[in-house]
C-alpha cells in the first residue's frame, strides 16, 4: 500500500477537478442502477473511490489521473454489483443463450434470428425478450476483473499493469490493432439494427431513450436489441478465443 502526503486543500482541489469525470461516469452507468441506488449514490461512491486512489496510488508507477479514473469507475461497478439481485438461474439462462447463438450460427452459416434462438431454447419469443431485458443487470464488469492470477500462483496487481500513456509500446499497438480488427469484423456481422444501436450508444454516447426516438422504436425494444447484441459479441468472441 502506498500513501501520498497531501494536504486537505490539495485533496479538495483534486476532487473539484475530477467532479466532471465522476458525474459523467455515473451517468454512463445509470442504466445499470438497481432500485436501491440513485445517481447521487453512485456519484458519492465515485468520490470515495477517488479518495481511496489519492491515498493508495504509487507516484513512481502511475499518474494519479490514470489510476483514479480506474478506481472511480471500479468503485461504482463494485457498488452496483453489491446490489445485484440477479439469481443464478438468470445467469445460467444468459449462458444458455450464448451457447445456442454459437451453435445456430455454426449450423446456419449466418446470424440466427430471434425466433430461431427462442425455438432452440424451447421458450416463447416473449420469454426470450424478457431474459434479454433482465440481462441488462447481469452483463457488467467488476473492478476485480482488472486483476487475476497466473497459473494460480502469481498475483497480477492493477497498479503493476497501468501503462504509461506517454510510452510507445509497438507490441501493444499491434495487439490493439488486431483486436480492433477482430471486434470490427464481429460487429459487422450483426444485424443492422443492432450495429446501429451499438454505434449510437458507445460511439455517439446517446442514451437508450435518445436512440429509441431516432430509430422509432420503444426504449424497451432498444434495450432488448442492445442486450442481444452484447450477448452475440460475447459469445462469438468467447468462441473465437477457444478455437
Amino acid at each position: 500500500m502506498y500513501r501520498t502526503d497531501m494536504t486537505d486543500d490539495e485533496k479538495e482541489k483534486i476532487i473539484k477537478e475530477f467532479q466532471p469525470f465522476i458525474k459523467y461516469t455515473a451517468l454512463r452507468l445509470r442504466n445499470k442502477l438497481p432500485a436501491q441506488l440513485t445517481l447521487d449514490d453512485l456519484i458519492s461512491v465515485g468520490i470515495i473511490g477517488l479518495l481511496d486512489a489519492m491515498d493508495n496510488y504509487d507516484p513512481a508507477r502511475a499518474k494519479l489521473k490514470t489510476y483514479a479514473e480506474f478506481r472511480i469507475k471500479g468503485a461504482m461497478l463494485d457498488e452496483i454489483r453489491a446490489f445485484d439481485p440477479a439469481p443464478r438461474s438468470l445467469k445460467e439462462k444468459v449462458n444458455d443463450i450464448k451457447a445456442v447463438y454459437n451453435k445456430l450460427e455454426s449450423c446456419l452459416g449466418r446470424t440466427p434470428e430471434d425466433v430461431e434462438i427462442a425455438d432452440e431454447l424451447n421458450m416463447s419469443i416473449d420469454d426470450y425478450y424478457k431474459i434479454l431485458k433482465d440481462a441488462n443487470g447481469v452483463i457488467t464488469l467488476r473492478f476485480e476483473d482488472f486483476s487475476s492470477r497466473i497459473n494460480d500462483m502469481e498475483d497480477i496487481n492493477l497498479m503493476d499493469n497501468i501503462p504509461d500513456p506517454s510510452a510507445h509500446d509497438p507490441l501493444k499497438a499491434m495487439l490493439e490493432a488486431s483486436q480492433k480488427e477482430t471486434l470490427a469484423a464481429v460487429i459487422d456481422k450483426l444485424p443492422e439494427k443492432e450495429k446501429t444501436i451499438l454505434s449510437l450508444y458507445y460511439w455517439e454516447e446517446l442514451t437508450m431513450k435518445e436512440i429509441a426516438a431516432i430509430m422509432s422504436l420503444s426504449e424497451g425494444r432498444v434495450s432488448q436489441l442492445h442486450s442481444q447484441a452484447i450477448l452475440r459479441l460475447k459469445s462469438k468472441l468467447s468462441y473465437m478465443s477457444i478455437t
